[in-house]
């Protein structure tokens, strides 16, 4: 029987980009286009988010910040710091991509989990972009979670090779959330935030001592926070190829760990959501089946 796991996607996350920038905008509708394939992502489990309410955006973004982007009237500095082409297509995108990791954690606080087929958008910060990330998914989720959802406890466990810095710096002063980073240490960002925990790994990392660290963290998270929904932070950077990456880090260990990461959460009755996170592997199609992994696993897990 196919698996009733809710996926969450919006044809606007691809759009037309120019093909040789770092930044792998195709990998969205071809990690779509996978799932469908494989028979993952059907009608029946598929949901499109609209655009984001702007009372979501303004409780996490400075307004005057937002108005500059979506009217492209941002300073020289702020277009460098962007790092990505101003389109009409990147600001539909960027507008509707927070709301999906709103509707994937909505739909998992009722049926336990559910799968962003984009999102991870850590290093925005409040007035500026950082790391090809406009707007902050992670942490405007959350405040909606925290103040328009009644939701007690939040826990980002994020676990792209970069450090979550913008999620660090915009929930510091929210006490009903929690931000962990599991990070490759000499990456970017070069200047680091402090996360609630922060756990800095070294070049090279291995399978087998990476998933015991992501593992150890996870539980001690768990036992000391007690969320009631997890963010989890899927990103396929780690992956040893990974140009942007420096761990040493498997397929198969990548699988293993949302595998472990999922399983425990289900097993503890904690709803979580997942977003892809960061991945930049030139070639787009194996990138795209690579952040296809931890929707397979939960898949699996959903039955």
């Amino acid at each position: 029987m196919p698996s009733s796991l809710p996926l969450v996607f919006h044809p606007a996350y691809s759009f037309p980009f120019p093909e040789r920038h770092r930044f792998p905008m195709a990998k969205f509708g071809l990690l779509a286009e996978h799932l469908r394939r494989i028979g993952l992502l059907r009608p029946e489990n598929s949901f499109r988010p609209g655009p984001c309410k702007p009372l979501w955006l303004e409780q996490t973004h400075c307004p005057d910040y937002l108005q500059r982007f979506i009217s492209r009237a941002q300073s020289p500095r702020e277009l460098r710091q962007m790092n990505l082409p101003w389109s009409e297509g990147l600001v539909k995108r960027t507008l509707i991509a927070p709301s999906g990791t709103v509707l994937a954690a909505q739909l998992a606080l009722h049926t336990g989990l559910a799968c962003h087929l984009a999102g991870g958008t850590h290093h925005a910060h409040y007035d500026y972009a950082s790391g090809f990330c406009i707007l902050n998914d992670l942490a405007i989720a959350t405040k909606v979670l925290i103040r328009q959802s009644g939701v007690g406890r939040v826990l980002i466990f994020d676990c792209d090779v970069h450090q979550g810095d913008g999620t660090a710096a915009l929930l510091a002063d929210e006490p009903h959330a929690f931000t962990c980073s599991l990070h490759c240490d000499n990456n970017f960002p070069f200047d680091k935030q402090r996360s609630d925990l922060d756990v800095p790994l070294p070049d090279g990392m291995g399978d087998e001592d990476y998933l015991r660290v992501v593992m150890d963290t996870l539980e001690q998270v768990l036992t000391d926070f007690q969320p009631d929904i997890v963010l989890y932070d899927a990103g396929v950077d780690v992956y040893a190829g990974d140009p942007l990456g420096r761990l040493n880090i498997t397929e198969a260990g990548i699988r293993e760990r949302d595998r472990r990461v999922l399983s425990e959460l289900l097993k503890r009755d904690i709803p979580v959501a997942t977003v892809i996170g960061g991945g930049y592997d030139d070639d787009r199609h194996a990138l795209a089946r690579r952040h296809a992994i931890v929707v397979e696993e939960a898949a699996k897990l959903r039955g």
